[in-house]
């Protein structure tokens, strides 16, 4: 194989061409070049060795091309010549080519030539991914190019490998330089992150042939940030905070903000207090570098008012710092009045009790006054909450429950304990309001529940495998794992729907077939993940509507039927059963006859095939049809078409005819010297009826067999001499023959005369007038045995006598034989048996009965 070539190697054509070259007389060094383009239609011609050698020609190799022994053309064969396959490294146009050995003239020499295989603008351009992702930084210069390494490549050669781009939807950010074969992008207006940050186009490659062909790519531009922003404080920081004082350390007095439009890290804030801040502040106060968050460093113990100046700063990298100022106001700490002590007994956290639903009365927590002595007037009392009760007991108070807690109805429960304090006058009066937060637990007590119980949907079939059928959607009053959802199908619904577990969204995962199945019920649980979990059903029915999807399709593919040519027009030939599986207009099939000549009709509201007109079965003896049936589905209807053969029956109704002899007035000489047992002639007569209806016999009325020296053959109408003709036999003897079919109920038959005149002489023989029949006219079962022409020979007793036992000694030779010979013939007499009832006889089926040739 020569560079270009193609990389296969056919091993068994090497050792045939091998072998040739072995015979071969002389190698003939030519160089022939022929071209072609790839991809062309099998019997493309693509050059011809008649101009450069004299026939025969014989191509060695014919995987690609085949040859014309006598032109010396060759052409394409059924392998495609597909150039980048056979030369997928090869990007010159003339490399790529491949090698033929053909054996030329007389001689037998060997030549070689090369084809070349042309490349055709078959192969569309692509990239290898269908998004290319480029960063630029938001502070780049205008006119920046940034190289794209991703490239469209085109398996084709030359110009139809040769590829130009362009950017489309670019909005004019960006350009397109290419100089070679690298491809950049150039930024053609200043970018701005903060504006926009990500840009999106499409880079098309198309090739440079005549019939351009071209490849899309989405190209997204993502802008990276620089650090051009610096950090400033919003409007919505605190300006003023008002403080008690005795609030505790720790607490938190304010939070400040900055923003910055960069993004991290160039958006990272550092805040810090003003190196301007007073000894105090800095003594009470801190803030936390990255919330913002100012805190008291110590509890405050303040009997007097205060104001507090608290200047903040944001700082960033490469940025001046911004500041904003606080001011905090510290009112003086009130007298100490009686307080509220709880002592808590359920489980509490952050001074929240935590109480599980459904809990009978339950004692929460004990609750104390404490304080000045002036307390000792004090009281507790809940205010306005019904689920809670509060009872003293040896000067303390006890917080209950007074029902069940219920998650689902509410939740979260804020108590109000109030204290009262006897005034100066006497009068009770609220002194003070203590709110004592009760969060309900939840526990799993209720089981999911759906919109509605039963679903129903319609579903067309053939649909798409994967179609969304419907989202079913469960709730649970419960929370948290007590009210997550998951969703499944029982494991009696079909095995082609699926459900998404987490959102409840039913799909079908294959076509449906409404022939197969037109309701699918498929029955969705919904259970949620509490212990134990409790869960909930409904039930989708999906009905399957029909396509016109199926054919008419007939019962048998070839219908057989049998019909007596006597059947009168209208005749029900039989019935022909089509069924289509669809329903409704795509299931109502309608049946045609398509090449009858109008012989025969369909009855599409029974569904049987009749005859439209008498038939005669000596014109036409069978007749095949083709039936067509169609629906009337929609948008197209669909069609089958079915084999009708029908076989015409035969009835007795033609009559045998006689054609020799040709006429009643012919006669035949026959010589005194013919020897007994020679055929003399023969009675040749035809039935155009078939089977027992044309078998026909031969029967002499008159004169009787034992009057004339003639014997005519029952079954072959063959006239033989019985005897040695005398002197009394000279003259004319006239046979009157009667010719029979075997026609049921009542044979047909014709008469014939036979003349034959028993003479020396040669001269022709012939009658002025035919020979007149007296006898009766009924020959259909019995020959009449009268007299003709008062011709009446008799014979004596004696012969007669002789005659009898002649024919008694050959009636026991032949019961003999037949003893002998019968078991070795019964099977083969059995067999032509059948065979002669076969050729002659057609039964007649059942009506509506047919037979399929599979």
């Amino acid at each position: 194989m020569g560079h270009g070539t193609p990389d296969k190697m056919n091993w068994a054509g090497l050792v045939q061409n091998l072998l040739l070259v072995v015979h071969i007389r002389q190698i003939v060094c030519v160089s022939l070049q022929f071209s072609i383009p790839e991809e062309l239609e099998p019997g493309t011609l693509v050059g011809s060795l008649d101009k450069h050698f004299p026939p025969p020609f014989q191509l060695l190799t014919q995987e690609y091309l085949w040859m014309d022994e006598k032109t010396g053309n060759f052409y394409t064969t059924e392998e495609r010549m597909d150039r980048e396959t056979l030369c997928p490294k090869v990007t010159n146009a003339e490399d790529c080519f491949i090698l033929q050995n053909a054996i030329v003239g007389p001689s037998g020499d060997l030549i070689q030539f090369s084809v070349i295989i042309e490349d055709i603008n078959d192969n569309a351009p692509y990239f290898e991914y269908s998004e290319i992702h480029l960063n630029i930084p938001e502070d780049v210069a205008v006119g920046t190019s940034f190289l794209l390494d991703e490239q469209a490549q085109d398996k084709d050669s030359g110009h139809n490998g040769e590829l130009q781009y362009h950017l489309k939807d670019s909005g004019g950010f960006f350009g397109l330089k290419v100089d070679g074969p690298s491809i950049e992008i150039v930024v053609q207006t200043a970018l701005d992150r903060e504006t926009q940050d990500v840009y999106q186009m499409h880079l098309v490659a198309t090739d440079v042939s005549l019939e351009s062909i071209s490849a899309t790519s989405t190209l997204i531009i993502t802008v990276s940030d620089v650090n051009d922003n610096c950090p400033s404080f919003s409007s919505d920081n605190p300006q003023s905070i008002v403080i008690a004082g005795e609030s505790p350390q720790n607490m938190v007095v304010a939070q400040i903000r900055a923003l910055d439009p960069d993004t991290a890290p160039n958006a990272v804030i550092t805040y810090s207090f003003s190196p301007k801040v007073s000894e105090r502040v800095k003594k009470l106060f801190s803030i936390d570098s990255l919330t913002g968050h100012i805190r008291l460093t110590q509890e405050l113990q303040s009997d007097k008012s205060e104001e507090l100046v608290l200047k903040v700063q944001a700082s960033s990298q490469h940025c001046p710092p911004a500041d904003t100022q606080v001011t905090i106001s510290v009112l003086p700490k009130a007298n100490q009045e009686p307080t509220i002590k709880i002592g808590f007994i359920v489980e509490h956290q952050n001074q929240t009790m935590v109480l599980p639903e459904n809990q009978p009365p339950t004692i929460l927590a004990v609750l104390e006054l404490e304080g000045d002595s002036s307390s000792k007037g004090s009281s507790l009392a809940i205010e306005g909450e019904m689920f809670f009760t509060l009872s003293p007991q040896n000067g303390k108070y006890l917080l209950s429950t007074s029902k069940p807690l219920d998650y689902e109805m509410k939740s979260e429960h804020h108590i109000s304990v109030i204290m009262h304090e006897r005034s100066a006058e006497g009068s009770m009066i609220i002194a003070s309001r203590q709110v004592i937060r009760v969060l309900v637990g939840d526990v799993n007590d209720n089981a999911p529940q759906f919109t509605q119980s039963v679903y129903q949907l319609k579903v067309e079939e053939n649909n798409q495998a994967g179609k969304s059928l419907l989202q079913l959607t469960a709730s649970d009053a419960d929370s948290g794992h007590n009210g997550r959802v998951t969703y499944t199908l029982d494991t009696y619904s079909s095995t082609v729907f699926t459900i998404d577990s987490m959102t409840g969204e039913l799909f079908v995962s294959a076509p449906l077939d409404r022939e197969q199945s037109d309701v699918h019920i498929v029955t969705v649980s919904a259970r949620d993940n509490g212990y134990p979990p409790m869960e909930s059903m409904a039930t989708v029915s999906i009905f399957v509507l029909d396509q016109n999807d199926n054919p008419p399709v007939f019962v048998t593919p070839h219908f057989i039927f049998f019909i007596p040519e006597n059947a009168p027009p209208f005749a029900q030939v039989g019935r022909v059963d089509v069924k289509d599986p669809d329903e409704g207009e795509n299931g109502n099939t309608e049946l045609n006859v398509l090449n009858s000549q109008g012989h025969f009709v369909v009855d599409n509201t029974q569904g049987t095939l009749h005859t439209t007109t008498n038939l005669d079965r000596e014109t036409n003896d069978r007749y095949e049809l083709f039936l067509l049936a169609s629906d009337h589905g929609q948008p197209i209807t669909l069609t089958s078409t079915a084999r009708v053969t029908i076989f015409v029956e035969d009835i007795n109704d033609n009559q045998p005819k006689v054609i020799l002899p040709s006429s009643n007035s012919s006669c035949m000489t026959v010589p005194p010297s013919t020897l007994a047992g020679t055929m003399v002639t023969k009675i040749y007569a035809i039935d155009e009826d078939s089977g027992l209806n044309s078998e026909m016999t031969y029967s002499v009325v008159t004169p009787s067999q034992n009057n004339s020296p003639f014997l005519v053959d029952i079954k072959s109408g063959n006239i033989t001499l019985s005897q040695q003709l005398l002197h009394k036999h000279l003259g004319m003897h006239h046979l009157f023959v009667v010719v029979r079919d075997g026609g049921k109920p009542a044979p047909l038959y014709t008469t014939v005369w036979v003349n034959l005149l028993i003479n020396d002489s040669k001269e022709p023989c012939h009658l002025d007038r035919a020979p007149t029949w007296t006898g009766t006219s009924e020959f259909a079962q019995t020959p009449s045995m009268a007299s003709i022409c008062e011709m009446e020979t008799t014979r004596s007793a004696k012969v007669t006598l002789l005659i009898g036992l002649g024919m008694m000694l050959l009636s026991t030779c032949l019961l003999v034989a037949t003893a002998v010979l019968y078991v070795r013939q019964r099977r083969s007499l059995k067999e032509n048996r059948r065979k002669c009832r076969q050729e002659n006889e057609i039964s007649l089926p059942l009506k509506d009965k047919y037979y399929s040739n599979d």
